[in-house]
């Protein structure tokens, strides 16, 4: 990632605040404080897991510096709007990709998560989005959070389906980056998210298969109330 240097070449220094996502990519927050600087940690949005616009906007205060926006899963970041408030601000803003994007087999990508878009029950799928690649294929598990997401993981992993969950921790439960905060979508994207397999070699069959072991688990989770 490039964003020491940027940050750097930017003017970036001890003292100043960097709004960077909650989700995933701790990465970015530790770069920050390579620097002297603190990062300060925003909501993301619930349907894309980037950084949501109006949450980068309620934690800017005089010493913002700079705000670091990520691509998640494939899916594009709502840069217009970040940087519209970076702009309000006088802040720099940085859009970065994922470490490890692949813009090969994108378009197979998009094949597999249209086809399982169209048949998995039991999990909300992706928000379709322009532009997405599906660098993941991340669905939620209803349920009660977490505890029902791990169950079906290890269920899906047991009829051998490659599935993992993407963010093990907001980052700012992570040890050097610890903050007394509670952002609500990051816990609830953290609780209740699973990545399941889409690479481009990926066969029909495979898919077929995935979806029928989706199905046949997800009438066995029920949504809290």
């Amino acid at each position: 990632m490039r964003t020491v240097g940027a940050l750097k070449s930017a003017g970036v220094s001890a003292g100043d605040e960097v709004v960077v996502p909650a989700y995933g990519n701790a990465e970015v927050a530790r770069a920050v404080l390579e620097l002297g600087a603190v990062p300060v940690f925003a909501d993301v949005d619930g349907d894309s897991y980037c950084l949501d616009p109006a949450a980068v906007s309620d934690v800017v205060t005089s010493q913002t510096a700079a705000v670091v926006a990520i691509h998640r899963f494939g899916r594009q970041a709502d840069t217009g709007w970040i940087r519209e408030v970076g702009q309000r601000r006088g802040l720099l803003v940085l859009v970065e990709n994922e470490p490890g994007a692949d813009p090969e087999g994108a378009e197979l990508r998009r094949a597999h998560a249209s086809y399982l878009d169209g048949r998995l029950s039991g999990v909300r799928t992706p928000t379709p989005a322009a532009g997405h690649t599906y660098e993941q294929y991340v669905v939620r598990v209803p349920g009660n959070g977490r505890p029902d997401r791990d169950a079906f993981a290890r269920a899906l992993r047991a009829k051998g389906v490659a599935c993992k969950v993407p963010v093990l921790a907001p980052v700012y439960r992570m040890p050097g980056l610890r903050r007394d905060v509670f952002l609500p979508e990051t816990e609830r994207a953290v609780d209740e998210t699973l990545a399941l397999p889409v690479h481009a070699g990926m066969s029909r069959r495979e898919l077929h298969k995935m979806v029928g072991a989706c199905n046949a688990l997800g009438g066995l989770l029920q949504p809290a109330f």
